[in-house]
C-alpha cells in the first residue's frame, strides 16, 4: 500500500522539525501507541495496541529515521510483531517546505502486513493504513499549532473536552 499526501502547518519549519523528531510528539500522535522511548541518534522503541478487522494486536517494534536533511526532510520506518496478528512495517518520507503560511509538510507513506492482518484482504488493510496515516498527521498538526481560533477558551475552560484540552500541547512546552 502505498500513498502521500500534503498539509499546510501554521508553524515555522524549525518547530514541526523539532516535533518530528521528539518521541513525546510521536507517542501523542500515533494512533493507539501507548510508548515510545529512544532518540533520533539511536532509534525509537514503540508498543502500538490496534484493531483491524476482527484482529486486536498490541505491536512492538522498532522505528528508526534515515535520509535525513536537517530541517528538511527524514525517512521514518519502522516494523512491529504483533504475536498471531502477524506484523507490520513500513515508513513515511516526510519532507518540509517553509511557505508563506509556515510550513508545508509532505509525506509518501508506504506500508505492508503479513500473517493474519494479510488474509484480511487488501481493501480492508489498504483502508485501515491509510485512515492511521490521516490519523497521525491530523494530530501532529494539531500538536504542532496549537488551538485553531477561538479553541484556547473552551480549552483552558475544560468546556473543549479531551482533544481541546490536548491540543497544542506541544506548542505549549516550547513557548
Amino acid at each position: 500500500m502505498q500513498m502521500s499526501d500534503s498539509r499546510e502547518i501554521k508553524a515555522s519549519p524549525e518547530a514541526v522539525w523539532a516535533a518530528i523528531l521528539n518521541p513525546e510528539v510521536l507517542r501523542e500522535c500515533i494512533p493507539g501507541c501507548t510508548e515510545v522511548t529512544g532518540s533520533p541518534a539511536e532509534g525509537f522503541e514503540a508498543s502500538v495496541t490496534q484493531k483491524v478487522g476482527p484482529v486486536k494486536a498490541t505491536f512492538k517494534g522498532a522505528v528508526t529515521l534515515s535520509d535525513i536533511i536537517e530541517g528538511r526532510q527524514v525517512t521514518i520506518s519502522g516494523e512491529g510483531k504483533g504475536g498471531p496478528a502477524g506484523f507490520a512495517k513500513g515508513g513515511a518520507k516526510v519532507m518540509l517546505e517553509p511557505v508563506e503560511a509556515g510550513t508545508r509538510l509532505s509525506y509518501e507513506v508506504e506500508a505492508h502486513v503479513g500473517g493474519k492482518l494479510a488474509q484480511l484482504g487488501s481493501r480492508i488493510i489498504d483502508g485501515f493504513a491509510k485512515k492511521m496515516a490521516d490519523d497521525f498527521f491530523t494530530r501532529f498538526q494539531e500538536a504542532v499549532e496549537g488551538p485553531a481560533e477561538g479553541d484556547e477558551s473552551l480549552a483552558e475552560s475544560g468546556e473543549g473536552g479531551e482533544s481541546g484540552q490536548k491540543k497544542g500541547w506541544f506548542k505549549r512546552l516550547i513557548s
